[in-house]
């Protein structure tokens, strides 16, 4: 067995992964114990990475061989690479002559390669002479960019991981750290174990995991967040908590935002955000860092001091942020507001101190430091600046480079639906689910002349729309580089060669930079065949380190650079911070610490952005507040960890989150369909109470696209999953949309008519069997599809499918579903009556002559009672002693006295640990909560593993009491 370094292809933290793989198969991953950004540690997600690289999976799921459809929505048609490369390139330049170079839109990924990036982006750029390229970075980063930009001169985080153990105030705002970050959070909480004085603040208008372990919590209205933030600025202002000696040397603009501030008065931004005022200067006194913290029992170690310009001591403050400031209309300013509040208090460049950027996804970091986006240029360069543009242009070997802003992912897409966007080339991602407003985003993928996927998996909702499919590799066969939320530049590296079609071997996926490369010079050979002299661009990169050397040239003297760095360093000595210019030995942990910023008077800057309300505000017909986030053991669109049943244990199936309040006003039960609508589309799907929640709000993860949560409008019409409800609605500034925030109205859904079906599959066929379903899911009113169990390592996954209807469907229908999930063989007991559209179908299995027979796969149409114990029975593998007539009785009470009661929800996803088993261990448990915490990560094992359930294993503690000790009693 061999042993590969690379990094995971999740988050934005940036984990060192090891990857074990042996003939030519990934076999295991674990932590990179070595790597600075987990050392060692993994969360849910990344610790599975090698059960959704398995063979069966990859035979089911990936896209293994060129493909193109001769009629929009008719079936795939093989070819190979030269065809496939020949027809991408012939199809863009005809689109570029008829129409113009921006009528081709080229949308890619942060999950692309710094080299991936950087060839799409040349391509685009130098080739096709045009900026009609973008990336899903938009939708999770953009606002981060300009608020940076706008303040500090450069998109360049200032602080570092290490200041999460140095910082004396924690300040969380717009990020359910816990769960979207989970391996920062772990270090979070080892500080907080190690310094007791360490104080976490956390603004969210959801009480979630994260904002449950704060020492203060700000539930702020959504989308209230810059009315926050100058309301705390005020309090520092009124309160003589500022540097005005910082201020005065370093920044530049602070009067102008000053008539800002004096609105934001405590009682004014209390009302306003719905908060106490107490909590207001409590925030503010914390962030300053001026106060004494309390201190009770031992002194703890402290984090350092730092002295101010003005000569002050103060106890550094760290701002952690990610979508809940990003996504927004007003995301700029957001960003801007909270970066205000560490510059006006010289809380920056020192130890422990700064503002960091959470970054959504792998390499969002390095596609903007390649320039990948429709409105940057290579190495942080300004498109508006003439003199950058020309830097980049001598370094392609083109005239000149572009200097009108492209289309952002939003406006490319309406650009497309209004038939100015011809071509669209998409590249390693998925906007029929992650874009908003999904009905412009379907019209756009109908109307395009002609769309091209690049993709890794052959089943999300992208690849329907596309006339060409162009196979990539993924995680595990590729070779470059990615930079994480702190700077850091890391290697991936590739350990398997990438799976083969039986029919195909020779046409196997191929990296995106090679792909890419491939088009670009077809491309450059269609549009320039007589170049001018001046014309010397060139794509004969024949490594990825190539393609990252010319990336390395363009960053010299500029405030990323890294000339100091190679391939060979990053091998020897690790993950490396930039900049790192030539003659550096390491990188540089901290920016700023002299006070210089990479402006033109080298001052930072305070700008006067107002507060503006969401885009959308709730009313009469729309009186809920719609917030979208992340699950804790999923990720994104879900094409990877989608596959694996165990991901799935801790949040099953998709549901909308009410508060138990909202939902007894409306007349609403928990577990009911519901009907959500917006001003742009509809989705239904099954209500949970959420006490958490603020009242007047709702919440939904942004997993849930159409690929698993579906159905049909009165109209006859695709649901669409959750960006069905989103708004286009843009920050004006950084083009983000508006993710975060929707005015809904939400009302039961009435569908009487029900479906539960669920069956244990090997895993290849339950993939084909999930897509297949997929399809089916809008010919019903209402229907989710999704894995269910945790037996990937013996080659086994559960499907469920619920469905529901104004009235019974097509018997044909029900047919092709039971056959699917293999309810048509001759172990099938079976019930039928068609009149009431009833049916009941179950497939016992027995996995050896002696054993009891047990639930392999059922069905139950219209009376569904039973569902509530054949579920738990199947799910949990139980041996059944009834009888087939037995089981086919449609009560809501198990047949027998032993029959098994509803399923516990899962906490511990790593060790299949339910929140039933905890607390009945916490309830004999008896001690202080650490000691409590400790005997139950022995007993049970939960939380020992990755630590997501941490966050909730806490919170559990202090919901059930610890038993009374005995007293200890001797006689004399």
């Amino acid at each position: 067995m061999a042993t590969t370094r690379s990094t995971c292809p999740y988050c934005g933290v940036g984990c060192g992964v090891l990857i074990e793989h042996e003939g030519g198969q990934i076999t295991g991953v674990r932590g990179d114990p070595e790597h600075p950004a987990n050392f060692g540690r993994l969360c849910s997600k990344g610790s599975t990475l090698h059960l959704s690289a398995r063979p069966a999976l990859a035979q089911a799921t990936r896209l293994l061989h060129p493909q193109w459809r001769s009629a929009r929505g008719g079936p795939t048609q093989a070819l190979d690479w030269k065809q496939a490369l020949d027809l991408a390139a012939s199809r863009i330049a005809q689109t570029v002559q008829q129409h113009g170079p921006d009528a081709v839109g080229v949308y890619v990924s942060g999950q692309l390669l710094t080299e991936d990036y950087y060839v799409f982006n040349k391509l685009v750029k130098g080739v096709l002479g045009s900026n009609q390229i973008d990336s899903n970075s938009r939708l999770c980063m953009s606002s981060a960019v300009a608020g940076y930009k706008l303040t500090l001169g450069a998109d360049a985080p200032p602080p570092c991981y290490e200041d999460l153990g140095l910082a004396q105030t924690l300040f969380i705002i717009g990020s359910n750290t816990a769960w979207a970050h989970p391996v920062l959070f772990r270090r979070i909480e080892d500080a907080r174990a190690a310094r007791p004085d360490l104080r976490l603040i956390v603004a969210d208008p959801r009480r979630t995991d994260t904002a449950a372990s704060a020492d203060l919590h700000l539930p702020l209205q959504p989308g209230t967040d810059v009315a926050l933030l100058h309301g705390l600025l005020h309090i520092m202002l009124w309160e003589g908590w500022l540097d005005p000696a910082y201020i005065a040397a370093h920044t530049s603009g602070f009067e102008a935002l000053k008539a800002i501030l004096r609105e934001h008065t405590p009682a004014h931004t209390a009302h306003l955000c719905g908060l106490q005022q107490a909590d207001l200067y409590t925030a503010a006194r914390w962030i300053a860092g001026l106060d004494s913290p309390a201190q009770d029992g031992p002194p703890a170690p402290t984090a350092p001091l730092f002295s101010g310009r003005d000569g002050r001591l103060r106890r550094p403050t760290l701002s952690l942020y990610c979508q809940g400031l990003n996504q927004s209309s007003n995301g700029s300013a957001n960003n801007a507001a909270l970066i205000h509040l560490h510059l006006a208090t010289g809380q920056i460049g020192h130890p422990g101190a700064g503002p960091l950027s959470l970054t959504g996804q792998p390499n969002a970091m390095g596609g903007r430091e390649v320039g990948a986006m429709a409105n940057l240029l290579s190495a942080h360069r300004d498109l508006a600046n003439p003199t950058h543009r020309a830097e980049v242009a001598q370094l392609w070997g083109v005239p000149s480079v572009p200097g009108q802003p492209g289309r952002s992912a939003v406006q490319m897409f309406q650009a497309a639906a209004e038939g100015e966007v011809k071509l669209l080339w998409i590249a390693c991602t998925n906007p029929a689910q992650s874009l908003p407003d999904q009905s412009t985003v379907r019209r756009a993928l109908e109307r395009a002349e002609f769309v091209i996927v690049q993709e890794a998996f052959a089943h999300t909702a992208s690849t329907a729309y596309a006339d060409l499919l162009l196979p990539a590799t993924t995680w595990g066969e590729k070779e470059g580089t990615v930079s994480n939320s702190e700077r850091c530049i890391s290697r991936v590296r590739r350990a398997v060669p990438a799976p083969l079609h039986p029919d195909h071997a020779l046409d196997g996926p191929r990296p995106d930079w090679v792909i890419a490369r491939d088009v670009a010079q077809r491309l450059e050979a269609l549009l320039h065949p007589q170049p001018d002299a001046p014309r010397r661009i060139h794509f004969d990169y024949p490594t990825p380190e190539a393609v990252w050397n010319e990336h390395r040239q363009s960053t010299q003297g500029r405030d990323l650079d890294i000339s100091g760095l190679s391939y060979a360093l990053l091998d020897t000595a690790g993950p490396q911070q930039w900049p790192m210019p030539e003659g550096q030995s390491r990188g540089l942990a901290r920016l700023y610490a002299d006070g210089r910023f990479p402006t033109s008077d080298g001052k930072a800057r305070f700008v006067a952005l107002p507060y503006r309300a969401p885009a959308e505000a709730r009313d009469a017909s729309y009186p809920l507040a719609l917030n979208t986030g992340r699950l804790r053991d999923q990720w994104h669109g879900m094409s990877r960890t989608g596959l694996l049943g165990r991901l799935f244990g801790h949040a099953p199936e998709p549901v909308l989150h009410m508060h138990p309040q909202d939902m007894a006003r409306r007349r609403l039960r928990e577990g009911e369909l519901v009907s959500v609508q917006s001003a742009r589309g509809r989705i239904v799907l099954p209500l949970q109470a959420a006490p958490d929640l603020g009242l007047g709000q709702v919440y939904l993860p942004m997993h849930w696209g159409s690929d698993c949560l579906s159905g049909r409008s009165p109209e006859g019409l695709a649901l669409l999953g959750v960006n069905a409800l989103t708004t286009p609605a843009c920050c004006p500034t950084s083009q983000q949309p508006e993710l975060k925030h929707a005015a809904v109205r939400v009302e039961p859904a009435h569908l009487p008519w029900t479906l539960i079906a669920m069956a244990w599959l090997p895993e290849g066929e339950a993939a084909q069997t999930r897509a297949w379903l997929s399809g089916q899911l809008s010919q019903f009113d209402f229907a989710t599809c999704v894995p269910f169990g945790r037996h990937e390592e013996q080659g086994r996954t559960g499907v469920l499918l619920r469905a529901a209807c104004l009235q019974a469907p097509d018997p044909a229908l029900l047919d092709a579903v039971a056959a699917r999930l293999g309810l048509n063989t001759p172990n099938t007991l079976c019930y039928r009556d068609p009149r009431r559209g009833q049916m009941r179908a179950l497939r016992l299995l027995r996995r050896s002559p002696e054993s009891e027979a047990q639930l392999d796969a059922l069905l139950l149409a219209s009376d569904v009672r039973s569902a509530a114990w054949l579920e738990v029975l199947l799910q949990e593998e139980r041996p059944t002693s009834a009888s087939g007539q037995q089981l086919l009785l449609p009560s809501a009470a198990a047949p027998t006295a032993s029959g098994p009661s509803s399923r516990s929800p899962q906490v511990c996803a790593c060790l299949d640990v339910s929140e039933q088993a905890i607390t009945l261990h916490l309830a004999r448990s008896p001690g202080s909560p650490s000691q409590r915490l400790a005997q139950l990560q022995s007993t049970l094992q939960c939380g020992t593993q990755c630590g997501s359930c941490i966050p909730q294993l806490k919170r559990l503690l202090q919901s059930v009491a610890a038993p009374a000790m005995a007293a200890n009693t001797q006689i004399a």
